[in-house]
């Protein structure tokens, strides 16, 4: 190769050294990006919707038992605090079973995923509640299948309620129901239907007093609560967390 062939080449050397150096630097730029995305802290958005997507994995995530624990406390009628001894948990958890065919549709147009159930008997063993809770899958639909039920306590149509032979609740039947209530909260509806446990019709029990069942509310907003209170994400624990 002649001197003008080497100094003619040079340049397309230099270039193609100055490319590479380029494409090295882009590539480095890159794999930094990259490594910054995996180890950055997660944004408060972020921890904010992996918040919000564990609240609404609960109803599948928690143990039932969890959701509805062995015991309630709530304020008795006649002052200080008592507890509800839990009898039984349905097995059947479809949304059109849970509730009066009056309020399936309701549930089905609005998403419903499942309904929970589980029935207790107040401190006295006088009364009995059983408190379901309908997943939905986000707050707007929850918040639209909770106006298809009756306000002001009444239980029918409502929640169906849950008796398991051979306990005292064996009565308790849709007859017999006498309150219900309905709270909302996040992607759940959380409802109760309460009555006695003779399973007497409520239009056989003449005036009713408020306060009578008024300790079922309070029940089912404990639960309530419990399900939708906020937990902090641990984004290491990636099978319970996705942040």
């Amino acid at each position: 190769m002649n001197e003008h062939t080497r100094t003619r080449g040079l340049p397309t050397m230099i270039a193609a050294a100055v490319l590479a150096l380029v494409c090295a630097g882009v590539a480095g730029v890159a794999a930094s990006a990259a490594g910054g995305e995996l180890t950055r802290q997660p944004s408060a958005g972020e921890l904010e919707r992996a918040a919000g997507a564990e609240v609404a994995r609960r109803w599948q995530s928690w143990p039932v038992g969890k959701v509805f624990p062995e015991t309630i406390g709530y304020a008795a009628e006649q002052g200080g605090q008592e507890s509800a001894r839990r009898v039984g948990i349905a097995a059947d958890h479809r949304c059109q079973t849970a509730v009066d065919a009056k309020l399936a549709s309701a549930l089905r147009t609005a998403g419903c995923r499942a309904v929970l159930r589980a029935t207790y008997i107040d401190a006295l063993q006088g009364m009995v509640v059983t408190i379901g809770v309908a997943a939905f899958p986000d707050e707007a639909r929850a918040r639209r299948a909770e106006a298809a039920f009756p306000s002001g306590e009444r239980p029918s149509p409502g929640l169906r309620a849950l008796a398991f032979p051979g306990t005292v609740t064996d009565r308790f039947t849709a007859a017999g129901r006498q309150s219900g209530t309905v709270r909302q909260g996040g992607p759940y509806v959380v409802l109760t239907t309460a009555g006695q446990v003779d399973g007497r019709p409520a239009k056989a029990v003449g005036d009713q007093r408020p306060a009578m069942f008024a300790f079922a509310g309070h029940m089912g907003e404990r639960v309530l609560r419990d399900l939708t209170r906020p937990a902090t994400p641990d984004c290491a624990a990636s099978a319970e967390w996705s942040c």
